[in-house]
Order: structure tokens, then C-alpha cells, then sequence
């Protein structure tokens, strides 16, 4: 099987099966890309990362960026491959979403008032949340926090102020961010 047709197949997968946003589907992502052997933990970590700091969702960015990486692989032209890859991975993440978002958005507004309907949602909430709970303890690793505990030390702290600064103030996430790539080169 050609790594574009398992990519594709990948990518659809996720594009299906990736309720709840682009945290919920990163246990998803991470089981497809990392599992066949694409990229490695660390490159899945540092693809989280940029995807917060670029715009677009995490799914649509780390298609393009996968499907560069596995097409710039498998094919033989070289960044002309993976732009191709990109373009296959980022269509198949995207197009299962939209046609069955246009299918049930009809639906739904047609039986919006139904018992069913109102009692999917309801079994939808917890498990979105419970998906991007998934997400926080994948993430939760020696890729981000560090191997030694100095490092597990400072990342948490970093992280705890991080989040407080963010929740209890007025101050930009991006400020916050910058604040926390100084602090990081500082400490490391």
C-alpha cells in the first residue's frame, strides 16, 4: 500500500472520528501519525505547539505539516511530493467533516425540538469533555515537562503561572506565550 493512500486513509479516519475539536482529536492523531511511524513523540509534541501559535485548527495543521513530511518520504520530487502529500492529507481531514456537517445541520434543524436529538447532545458533552481531558494527560509528558525533575520542576511552574496569569488577568494568551518562550530560554 503506497504511503499516500495510507495517508489519506489516516487523515480520513481522523477527519471522521475527531468529535469535539482539534484537543479531543489529538489522541486520535497522535495514535495515527506516531503509531505508523511517521513522526516521533517529540515531532508530535513540537506540532502541537506550533499549531497553537498558527492560525487554523490542530487537525488542518498538522495534516499539511504530516503530509509534507510523509510525502517529501515516499515520493520522489523531492518538497514537490510532500506539497502534494499536504494537499491529499489536508483535504481528507477536512471534506468527511464538512459533508456530514451539511448533512446533519439539516437534520438537526429540522428535528431540533426531537427527544433523540436533545439526548444526543447530552451524551456528546461529557464524552467531548472527557476526549480533551485525554488530550491534557497526552500531552503531559517528558517532551514537554522535561526528563529530569528540575525540568518537570520549572515546566510545571511555568505552566501554573501560565494559566494563572491568563485566567485571572487581562493580559493577551500571545504576550503569555512570548513570556513563557523567554522564561523557557532563560531557565534551559
Amino acid at each position: 500500500m503506497s504511503a499516500y493512500f495510507k495517508l489519506i486513509l489516516a487523515y480520513l479516519k481522523i477527519g471522521l472520528f475527531g468529535f469535539g475539536g482539534g484537543y479531543a482529536m489529538l489522541s486520535l492523531i497522535q495514535r495515527e501519525v506516531v503509531g505508523a511511524g511517521w513522526i516521533t513523540n517529540t515531532m508530535f509534541t513540537d506540532i502541537v505547539a506550533i499549531s497553537q501559535m498558527t492560525p487554523g485548527p490542530i487537525g488542518i495543521n498538522s495534516a499539511t505539516y504530516i503530509g509534507y513530511v510523509v510525502g517529501s518520504d515516499a515520493g520522489s520530487m523531492g518538497w514537490i511530493s510532500g506539497i502534494f502529500g499536504s494537499i491529499l492529507a489536508t483535504m481528507a481531514v477536512v471534506i468527511p467533516p464538512y459533508i456530514l456537517t451539511l448533512y446533519t445541520g439539516h437534520y438537526i434543524n429540522r428535528h431540533k425540538d426531537s427527544p433523540f436529538i436533545k439526548g444526543i447532545f447530552k451524551g456528546l458533552r461529557p464524552v467531548c469533555v472527557g476526549l480533551i481531558g485525554s488530550a491534557v494527560l497526552l500531552l503531559i509528558n517528558k517532551d514537554n515537562f522535561g526528563s529530569t525533575n528540575y525540568e518537570l520542576t520549572a515546566s510545571s511552574i511555568i505552566c501554573v503561572i501560565s494559566f494563572l496569569i491568563v485566567y485571572f488577568t487581562k493580559i493577551h494568551p500571545i504576550l503569555v506565550i512570548i513570556l513563557a518562550g523567554i522564561a523557557g530560554l532563560i531557565i534551559y
